[in-house]
């Protein structure tokens, strides 16, 4: 999911092939692309698994997984009609950075990929070096982030990590997890969404029903949200998966297996 600056937030509705947007001031959502049927017609997607906001052009960017493709879909044409940006690539996850430059999770070839929207031109910046756990390699990479450095940061899912890669760098270092499948504070399992604040911390979805928090250089991370194990109550959650901030700083996090999505105020401190 991702959020606008008028706090309208964009969900890929996966299983339903379809993206919607919802406001708080609205009592339902709004269907903003797909909701055509599951197929490859520039109306329809097919298993979508992921959403970007392009402010600049007034449009949404769609990991298109089953399809096999990217497509861009304007907020001001009504007609519901996408547009092909890539096709033919092996797409899980997006993020963007301040060029607007597309970053793409291969995890069949356990590598990211980068698109220049200007030269149109698709390139390896992550892994692409076989499936394994140097800092030079992935294991099934899935969601990422790009901070304002353009510093990609990495779910490194099966290899139960997050992985940081310096702009240009032929190889990651690993900030959170690498310690083996578990639940103990220096561990994760199986990372999903992902989001770097102002002071380089960074937040993780963890299948251990938790949103971690882990500092530059700590060892350990901090439970800020859930832990409480799997559940539907206001403290619990059931295998999050995307994070995302609000311009006020609230952490939005989408509740998987709970059909939902939560808002929490988090301590900065």
């Amino acid at each position: 999911m991702t959020i606008n600056d008028n706090q309208a937030i964009y969900f890929v509705d996966i299983d339903n092939h379809r993206v919607i947007q919802w406001k708080f001031s609205d009592e339902t959502y709004r269907v903003v692309a797909g909701n055509d049927g599951c197929g490859r017609r520039n109306m329809e997607l097919s298993y979508p698994t992921d959403v970007l906001l392009d402010k600049r052009n007034n449009c949404i960017i769609i990991a298109d997984r089953e399809n096999h493709r990217i497509m861009r879909w304007s907020l001001q044409d009504r007609t519901n009609t996408g547009q092909v940006l890539i096709d033919h690539i092996n797409c899980q996850r997006l993020a963007t950075d301040k060029h607007g430059t597309i970053y793409i999770s291969d995890p069949e070839n356990n590598q990211i990929n980068r698109w220049n929207p200007t030269e149109r031109i698709l390139t390896v910046v992550a892994g692409g070096n076989g499936r394994g756990n140097n800092l030079n390699q992935l294991n099934t990479p899935s969601f990422i982030f790009v901070d304002e450095n353009e510093s990609l940061y990495i779910s490194d899912m099966n290899n139960h990590r997050v992985m940081k890669w310096l702009k240009n760098a032929t190889e990651g270092v690993i900030v959170a997890g690498g310690n083996q499948n578990g639940n103990r504070i220096d561990q994760l399992s199986c990372p999903q969404g992902l989001i770097t604040d102002p002071f380089g911390r960074v937040y993780i979805a963890d299948n251990n029903h938790r949103i971690v928090r882990w500092k530059p250089g700590d060892t350990k991370g901090e439970i800020i949200v859930g832990g409480n194990r799997n559940g539907n109550d206001s403290n619990e959650l059931h295998y999050p998966s995307g994070l995302c901030f609000d311009s006020k700083g609230n952490l939005y996090v989408a509740d998987r297996n709970n059909h939902r999505t939560q808002k929490f105020l988090v301590d900065s401190d």
